[in-house]
C-alpha cells in the first residue's frame, strides 16, 4: 500500500517502513525487524478499520465513544495483520504516570476479553511469550524495548509528563529488576508522535523541562535543542529528542536506538493527532510481542 508520508529528516537511523497485510497498513522499525524471530511489533495507522466519522477507521480505543463491536473488529484486523493472538493481548490503562506493570500469564487478555486487574499503568513489560503488549497514542510518544539476551520486552507511553519524569528510564529499571535486563544490551525505538515543529507549549511546561533537562548541550554539535523559545512566551518542545536523551543517559547504546521520522500531527490524514483534530479523534496503538 503506497501512502504519502510526510517525513522528518533525522540522523538516528530510525526511518520507519510502512507495511500492509489484507488491506491493513502498519508502521515497522527495521531495527526490530532484524530480530523478527524473537519479537513481532508494529504501530497502527488510522486506515484499514471499520470505525466511522472522526474515529475512522482504525480506532483502537474503547474510551473514544466508539461502538465496542467496531473496536473489537479493528483489533481482529490488526491481530491478523501483525500475526498476533488477539485474545491474549494486554492493554495499558494510561493516566500519564511512570507506573510500569510486569505482565504475567494471568494477565493475558486483559482489556480485550476480560477487565484488567490494574489501573494507572503507562508501561508494560513481560518475559512471557505470545502475550502482545498494547499501548495507545494520538501525539504522545511510544517507547519500544527489546532485551534479546534475557528475552524480555517493554512498551511504554510517554507524553510530556511521562517524558519529563523519564518514563523510558523507569521502564528500563523495571525490566532490570524483573528480568536482569542490562540497558547496554537493549534495542530501543522511539515511535511516531508529535514532532518539535508541531508541538507548541506554554512557559509552565517549558519550565518543567528546563528543570529536568537544563540547557546543557542544547546547542552543541550533534544535539538538537529540546526547547526552542518563540515570541509570545511560547516554546516548541521536541519530545523525540527529550526521550532520546533519557534513553541514552539510561544506558542505551546509540547503535541500539532508532528514533522515528514520522509525526502524527504532520500526517493527520494517516494517523490520529489530538492536537491537529482538537481532540476529535480515535486512538492509535503500539504492539510488541515475544514470539
Amino acid at each position: 500500500m503506497e501512502l504519502a508520508w510526510k517525513r522528518k529528516r533525522r540522523r538516528d537511523g530510525g526511518e520507519l517502513r510502512c507495511l500492509e497485510k489484507n488491506g491493513v497498513p502498519f508502521l515497522s522499525f527495521p531495527l526490530l525487524e532484524e530480530y523478527g524471530e524473537l519479537v513481532r511489533h508494529g504501530f497502527s495507522t488510522r486506515l484499514g478499520g471499520v470505525s466511522e466519522g472522526c474515529l475512522s477507521s482504525m480506532n483502537l480505543g474503547f474510551s473514544r465513544g466508539d461502538e465496542k463491536e467496531r473496536v473489537l473488529e479493528n483489533y481482529r484486523r490488526m491481530a491478523e495483520a501483525l500475526d498476533l493472538p488477539m485474545e491474549r493481548m494486554v492493554l495499558s490503562r494510561q493516566t500519564h504516570t511512570t507506573n510500569v506493570r510486569a505482565v504475567t500469564e494471568e494477565d493475558a487478555g486483559s482489556g480485550i476479553v476480560r477487565p484488567p486487574r490494574y489501573t494507572d499503568v503507562d508501561g508494560l513489560i513481560t518475559n512471557v511469550r505470545n502475550i502482545p503488549l498494547v499501548t495507545f497514542y494520538a501525539d504522545c510518544i511510544p517507547l519500544y524495548f527489546v532485551d534479546p539476551v534475557h528475552r524480555a520486552i517493554g512498551l511504554s507511553h510517554s507524553g510530556w509528563r511521562g517524558t519529563v519524569n523519564r518514563m523510558g528510564a523507569a521502564t528500563l529499571r523495571a525490566m532490570e529488576e524483573a528480568y536482569g535486563t542490562r540497558p547496554t544490551e537493549v534495542l530501543a525505538c522511539i515511535g511516531p508522535g508529535i514532532c518539535g515543529d508541531c508541538y507548541e507549549v506554554g512557559a509552565d511546561v517549558a519550565e518543567k523541562f528546563l528543570e529536568a533537562f537544563g540547557t546543557d548541550g542544547a546547542s552543541q554539535a550533534g544535539r538538537r535543542p529540546i526547547l526552542e523559545e518563540k515570541p509570545g512566551g511560547k516554546f516548541q518542545l521536541d519530545l523525540w529528542e527529550a526521550n532520546r536523551r533519557v534513553l541514552l543517559e539510561a544506558g542505551i547504546r546509540e547503535e541500539h536506538l532508532a528514533v522515528t521520522d514520522i509525526c502524527t500531527c504532520c500526517n493527520q490524514e494517516l494517523l490520529f493527532s489530538h492536537r491537529a483534530s482538537g481532540g476529535e479523534r480515535g486512538n492509535l496503538a503500539a504492539f510488541l510481542c515475544l514470539r
